[in-house]
């Protein structure tokens, strides 16, 4: 028997004044999302699961904001192979901030961030820090 997790956030973009650069670098971000594989293909990031719009308010400086959430069998047991995947679609990605929650049956709820101090790409060299939060106990009973 499997038990259920799911894994859901948001990767959330500078707020730009610029509209152009703004449109620009949300067009970049929306195009790296879509060259990740398709769901069929039993990657562990698929592109079905990311969600985003452009920005359209040319008057107001707004981010872009990348919802995802997916549903995966004990993902925790691989937990190492998402985040590397993860962190390397942030370094594809213009962002500012991103926040993962892992709630798994058998392992309780947690919630990872990462925050950007680069207003630009990242270089693949980089490293990102990731800081890890326990939110609770497994509601399970007997």
């Amino acid at each position: 028997m499997y038990s259920e997790s799911v894994v859901y956030g948001c990767i959330r973009d500078w707020p730009i004044q610029d509209y152009d650069q703004q449109q620009a670098r949300a067009l970049h971000n929306r195009q790296a999302l879509e060259r990740l594989p398709a769901a069929e293909t039993w990657s562990i990031l698929a592109r079905d699961m990311f969600s985003c719009r452009q920005p359209h308010d040319q008057l107001t400086p707004t981010s872009q904001v990348i919802h995802f959430a997916a549903s995966y069998r004990s993902i925790e047991y691989e937990w190492d192979t998402w985040v590397r995947q993860f962190e390397a679609l942030l370094k594809r990605l213009y962002w500012s901030t991103a926040v993962v929650h892992l709630e798994a049956e058998s392992h309780g709820s947690h919630r990872f961030s990462w925050q950007s101090e680069s207003f630009e790409l990242l270089t693949l060299e980089e490293q990102l820090r990731m800081r890890c939060t326990w939110e609770r106990e497994s509601g399970l009973s007997l």
